[in-house]
């Protein structure tokens, strides 16, 4: 297998670049076909070695015609394999693949008669990227049949039922063990329920031309960081901390100063030279015990605090703001400041109720405030994060990070950046405060809003990783991540 790309597409697009090989480049259709259905085989016995079952579940599609592929591979190698057509091949090429297998000696069976997949591995080739509408009858009851199924499940392109573009279950989809993908990088296997349901994902080029792809703009690219995406970070050898940036953060209301100081020390470990926080005045002292290096305003007059935000490089306001008379303050004084400001938490939920649009600025909500802004629920915006993204972006200005399984950025250019790393153990309060300081920690270094965004979200999952290998996904708490941010963003620059 190929390493995986950084590019993905939309499954329109990956039919458009079929296409283009088929009918531009002169690669016959049955001819990629086969190269799909010997790429899925390969992964089988590599992931599988000691395989020696395999039930094949086929539609009627090109997805079902690979299956037949693999089919006819596993009885010439030996195993014993069985295929389930839930219906009969459309395509000619899937056709001619069945064809095939069954002059190969192979029988095909029909799941209404019953179907028990007694077998070491379950190959999933019912539903490919086309699927748009809700998975009823016989492929729901062939998904359910795979579900149940005890041994490793692949995936041929896609877990059937899973949305190519979204990650939407669309009514019940198969849960895999691995995934083998063609052509393109399908955006929907990396967001939304892409990442549960998809397992291990791999990629098969399948040959094709590498100036095909030149034709067409990805929907999206994975965030890898790069030595342009970490100019500026270096410290010189006689940098003092005025030289690496002053962070403002806001926040930390009657019984939710955790969130404030978990943002605040986020940032000293992604960087910044100078933390303040600006909080409820009862709460200084609690602050500068529990962190010394942070500096701490405590007050409650707009004329102070418009000072220490004049010297900032750098807001952040959310953590701990609470939405009360003074949050909403804080709130409308750090809109005065000119300066990029992150918005998270309750900031983005007053935002809600009162928009306005800025170009120097970061959202970061998760599906819940997202929904909030969009005037919609969190359900809606996790049955399309692409479009939710992009439409926050749109309104608000700036750029905008919609947290979650496979986290999103999108500035308001239509750029679009996705983050395939992190884990479930990051399912804990105080990870997106953290995430808050590491973004506006590198904004006050002098990184461009979008790709402080961009490095931030992956240096944030990164650190979870690292911590997560360490000391296990379970009990993982937000302060976990203080070592690795450091540690991670210093092996990025050595």
């Amino acid at each position: 297998m190929k390493s995986l790309p950084q590019e993905l597409y939309r499954a329109e697009q990956v039919r458009e670049l079929d296409r283009i090989a088929i009918e531009d480049r002169g690669i016959d259709g049955y001819e990629l076909m086969n190269r799909a259905g010997q790429g899925a085989f390969r992964v089988m016995l590599e992931r599988w070695p000691r395989v020696r079952r395999i039930s094949i579940l086929c539609g009627a599609g090109n997805n079902g015609g690979d299956g037949y592929v693999v089919a006819a591979l596993a009885r010439r190698a030996g195993l014993r394999e069985r295929v389930w057509a839930v219906a009969p091949p459309k395509s000619q090429a899937a056709i001619k693949a069945r064809r095939a297998y069954e002059q190969a000696g192979g029988e095909i069976h029909d799941p209404a008669n019953g179907c028990e997949l007694n077998a070491d591995v379950a190959v999933d080739a019912l539903l490919g990227t086309g699927l748009e509408r809700e998975v009823t009858g016989d492929y729901a009851r062939a998904i359910d049949t795979i579900n149940a199924h005890q041994g490793a499940v692949l995936a041929i392109d896609i877990p059937s039922g899973l949305n190519a573009d979204t990650g939407r279950v669309l009514g019940t989809a198969v849960r895999a063990d691995a995934t083998v993908t063609f052509i393109g990088m399908k955006l929907g296997l990396f967001t939304g329920r892409g990442q549960a349901l998809a397992g291990a994902v791999l990629f098969d080029d399948l040959d094709v031309p590498a100036d095909i792809y030149s034709e067409l703009v990805p929907a999206a690219r994975r965030i890898r960081p790069h030595r342009d995406l970490l100019a500026g970070l270096a410290r010189e050898r006689d940098a003092h901390k005025g030289d690496c940036g002053r962070v403002v953060v806001i926040g930390g209301d009657t019984g939710m100063l955790g969130a404030l100081q978990m943002c605040g020390v986020a940032a000293y470990r992604s960087g910044a030279g100078l933390v303040r926080v600006i909080t409820r005045p009862a709460h200084a002292v609690a602050v500068t015990s529990g962190c010394p290096e942070l500096l701490v305003t405590g007050s409650d007059e707009p004329a102070a605090v418009k000072r220490q935000l004049a010297g900032a490089d750098a807001v952040a306001i959310g953590p701990g703001l609470g939405q009360g008379e003074w949050g909403k303050a804080m709130l409308s004084l750090a809109l005065e400041w000119p300066g990029p400001l992150v918005i998270d938490a309750d900031a983005l939920n007053l935002l809600a109720a009162d928009p306005v649009s800025r170009e120097q600025w970061v959202l970061t909500p998760h599906p819940g405030e997202a929904g909030r802004l969009l005037a919609s629920g969190g359900a809606d915006i996790q049955s399309d994060r692409v479009a939710a993204v992009r439409e926050i972006a749109r309104r608000f200005g700036g750029v905008a990070v919609l947290k979650g399984s496979g986290t999103l950025v999108s500035a308001a250019d239509d750029n679009l950046w996705l983050c395939d790393i992190g884990n479930p153990g990051m399912a804990v309060g105080g990870m997106g405060d953290v995430l808050t300081g590491v973004i506006v920690s590198l904004v006050a270094q002098g990184m461009p809003m979008s790709s402080a965004a961009c490095l931030g979200v992956w240096l944030h999952a990164a650190a979870a990783d690292h911590a997560a290998e360490d000391l296990g996904e379970l009990g993982l708490m937000a302060t976990d991540l203080y070592p690795w941010l450091s540690a991670v963003l210093s092996d990025l620059l050595a």
